[in-house]
């Protein structure tokens, strides 16, 4: 993959000079976002070798449905307890980039101990540092971009980093496939270090100056207002309480589905799991990335809970879905709609948070909440399919974590209002004139 000069040129002249509307319109913005953009499209490559990939690879050296499950609950414990924190952190930090680069040093570091042993210890360390560094990379990113473009243009440029993850993704499943078929399962973790260069060059490349601090973390009026509300502010706020409740359910029921696919197909064929798995993740990341910029603008200009709605929706069907048949392109074809939830809830629900914090000073602290909600959903999922398999097999669990998805989908539709302003909905998308060159 050959990144364009725009991502990692490294020279910045002068600070930028704003529009009327206080966005700026220049160059050097431009590289920021194309620097952004790229990556979201390299941290994909890192994560992608060290997530999905997990559980097929230690079912393959031996470990059962339960000890898998127990290692993926650890690492995403590890995760929750990090996670708002990191959000925190995020609002106060200044050197976001500096934090960036920091997470992606303890993540290499975990696909090194992966690729060496597959021992408890190994495998329980590797967790312990892919779990304390990731919470700090997604509201890194997302602060940056709200920093650098505003709230008004947040919406399309955040769909668009979203398309750059998924082709990361997508990218990265083809070359695990072969590399894993090729030289085994260890090889993965080596994709994961390799990719973490081009990572870190993205993140040198975006320029500091770009950055409105207090943009950044959702304060209102620009920099004259860098001050954070309480966080009695959010804790009041019931829709947000109910919204954060509602992702739980979603991940509850969608985090353990596809690991336990590929549990399921590596105990009657080891050769063909890592295949199978890219097959999956390649289908729902290339909906996800021919839908996600559509997905930001639709939001912008049509309100999030009918998107919500339409991704909360598929869950509980995939998950039924996945017990009438075991055919292997069958069970691939399914995650297409996975595909569509997935590409709905990761620009979504960052949208519903940014609705709801506007003014106060704590977007990164309520997305870390979010995605607090979000890992006790995944850590707990991967314990209660694993329980699940183990005394009722696979069917059973797949059709108990439908039935947590339907109520997730209940609680979005009576307990959760449109939270886009009524003045946002119908308005042209792109009518911001300091972003129109980068869509």
């Amino acid at each position: 993959m050959v990144i364009p000069s725009t991502a990692i040129g490294l020279s910045f002249p002068n600070a930028p000079k704003k529009t009327e509307d206080g966005l700026t319109n220049s160059k050097e913005k431009q590289r920021s976002l194309r620097s952004i953009e790229w990556l979201n499209f390299f941290l994909a490559d890192v994560q992608t070798g060290l997530g999905p990939f997990l559980a097929a690879y230690l079912a393959s050296s031996g470990w059962n449905p339960a000890r898998v499950g127990y290692a993926l609950t650890f690492g995403g414990l590890v995760t929750v307890a990090v996670q708002t924190p990191a959000g925190a952190v995020v609002d106060a930090a200044r050197r976001k980039r500096l934090l960036i680069s920091v997470s992606l040093g303890a993540l290499v570091c975990g696909a090194l101990l992966l690729m060496g042993h597959s021992s408890n210890l190994s495998v329980y360390a590797a967790q312990f540092l892919i779990g304390g560094s990731a919470p700090f990379l997604g509201p890194s990113v997302a602060a940056i971009t709200l920093g650098v473009v505003g709230a008004r243009a947040f919406d399309k440029q955040f769909g668009r980093n979203q398309a750059f993850n998924s082709a990361g993704n997508v990218f990265t499943a083809l070359l695990i496939a072969y590399v894993s078929y090729k030289f085994g399962y260890r090889a993965i973790f080596v994709v994961a270090v390799v990719m973490a260069i081009p990572a870190l060059l993205s993140v040198t490349a975006i320029d500091d100056k770009q950055i409105d601090y207090a943009e950044a973390r959702g304060a209102s009026d620009g920099p004259k207002n860098v001050e954070a509300e309480g966080l009695s502010t959010l804790a009041k706020d019931r829709v947000l309480l109910y919204f954060l409740a509602a992702a739980f359910l979603f991940h509850l029921a969608n985090a353990a589905m596809l690991p336990q696919l590929g549990e399921m197909l590596s105990r009657s064929s080891p050769k063909k799991a890592a295949q199978f798995m890219s097959a999956c993740i390649i289908v729902t990341q290339l909906v996800i990335t021919v839908s996600a910029a559509w997905v930001g603008t639709r939001a912008a200009a049509k309100g999030r809970k009918p998107l919500l709605l339409l991704g909360y929706g598929v869950l509980p069907v995939r998950g039924v879905l996945y017990t009438l048949t075991h055919a292997t392109l069958v069970l691939i074809a399914i995650q297409i709609l996975d595909g569509v939830a997935n590409a709905i809830f990761g620009i979504v629900s960052i949208l519903v948070i940014k609705d709801r914090t506007h003014g106060t000073g704590r977007f990164n602290l309520a997305a870390g909440a979010l995605a607090t909600a979000v890992g006790i959903g995944a850590a707990l999922s991967a314990t209660l399919g694993g329980t699940l398999i183990q005394r009722l097999g696979y069917g059973a669990s797949f059709l108990g974590l439908a039935g947590i998805a339907l109520i997730a989908f209940v609680l979005l539709w009576t307990a959760i209002p449109e939270t886009l302003p009524a003045s946002a909905q119908d308005a042209p998308s792109n009518s911001n004139p300091g972003t129109e060159a980068f869509v």
